[in-house]
C-alpha cells in the first residue's frame, strides 16, 4: 500500500482507477515521473525482447526500425545505443529526421518519398542483420528480403491494416492478401529467421517479463534509457491525443492523464 508502481494490462487503462493482479505491477525506480512510468513498460519491454531475446543484437550489427519516431521505435533506438557500434536505419516522415539523428539514427529514411529498401541497399548492399516490423502486409516480405544471411525479422504488428481515418475494407483485404508467408523448407535455404512477438499474450509469463523489467529499471537508473514523452493530454482531450498519433505528428509517447494541471498551481510554482 502506498507504493508507486507501473502496471501492465492488455486494455482498460484509460480510467482513474484500475484493478490489476499484483504480478502485473512493478515498482517505479527512484526519480522516475508518472508520465515516464506510463511510457516505459509496453514500449521498452517490446523493444527489449524483440532486439535482444529474438534479435540477439550484438556489436557491429545493423538494424532497420520502422516507425522510428513512435513509442517502440524511440525505445528501440535507445536500447540499440547500449550496444557498441550498432548502425541504425529508421523510417519516419522527413519532419522527424533531425530528432532521429540526434537520438542516434545514422540513416533516417522518408518512407513517403523513397523506397526504404533501395535506400538501405545503397548504404549496405547486403542488407541488415535485424528488421523490426510493426507494419505487416507486403512490407514484411520486403523486410525478409532485406536480411543478411543469419538475419532476423521480428514482426510485432500490422499497422498497414489501419489505412487512415476510415478503414478502407479493400485496402485491408489487399494488405491481408499480401501478408508474408513462408514455410519451414523455404527457411532452410535462406539462412534467415522469422519471429512473431505480442506482449499482450505474455500474461502467464510473469517471471520472464519481470526479468526484462528488472533489466530496464537498471538501465534507467544508469541513465542509459529515458522514455521520450511527445505530449501529455487530459482525458477530456482524448480525441486530440489520438489525432496527434493518427496524423503521425508525435515523436515519442503520447500520454493521457485524468486532468490537466491547474493553471493556479502553475502560477504558484512560478
Amino acid at each position: 500500500v502506498g507504493d508507486k508502481v507501473m502496471v501492465l494490462a492488455r486494455s482498460g487503462l484509460w480510467q482513474e482507477v484500475v484493478n490489476v493482479p499484483a504480478s502485473q505491477t512493478f515498482l517505479m525506480p527512484e526519480g522516475m515521473s508518472f508520465e515516464e512510468a506510463a511510457a516505459l513498460l509496453v514500449n521498452y519491454i517490446t523493444a527489449y525482447m524483440i532486439l535482444f531475446d529474438f534479435g540477439n543484437l550484438r556489436p557491429n550489427q545493423s538494424v532497420l526500425i520502422h516507425m522510428a519516431a513512435g513509442g517502440v521505435g524511440t525505445a528501440a533506438i535507445q536500447l540499440c545505443k547500449t550496444v557498441e557500434n550498432v548502425t541504425i536505419f529508421g523510417t519516419a516522415s522527413a519532419s522527424k529526421h533531425d530528432a532521429l539523428k540526434e537520438s542516434g539514427v545514422a540513416h533516417p529514411i522518408d518512407y513517403r518519398t523513397m523506397d526504404y529498401a533501395e535506400e538501405v541497399r545503397k548504404i549496405s548492399p547486403k542488407g541488415v542483420d535485424i528488421v523490426l516490423d510493426p507494419l505487416g502486409g507486403s512490407d514484411t516480405s520486403k523486410a525478409f528480403n532485406l536480411l543478411k544471411p543469419m538475419g532476423k525479422l521480428i514482426t510485432y504488428g500490422v499497422a498497414n491494416l489501419l489505412t487512415g481515418q476510415k478503414k478502407n475494407l479493400m485496402a485491408m483485404a489487399k494488405t491481408w492478401w499480401n501478408q508474408f508467408s513462408i514455410n519451414a523448407l523455404q527457411l532452410l535455404h535462406q539462412n534467415k529467421a522469422v519471429c512473431g512477438y505480442h506482449l499482450g499474450y505474455m500474461d502467464e509469463e510473469s517471471e520472464l517479463v519481470g526479468g526484462v523489467v528488472a533489466k530496464l529499471v537498471n538501465l534507467y537508473s544508469q541513465g542509459k534509457i529515458k522514455p521520450k514523452i511527445d505530449s501529455v493530454w487530459p482525458f477530456d482531450q482524448v480525441a486530440d491525443a489520438m489525432r496527434q498519433m493518427q496524423e503521425k505528428k508525435n515523436v515519442g509517447k503520447v500520454i493521457l492523464v485524468p486532468e490537466a494541471p491547474k493553471e493556479e498551481s502553475k502560477k504558484e510554482e512560478n
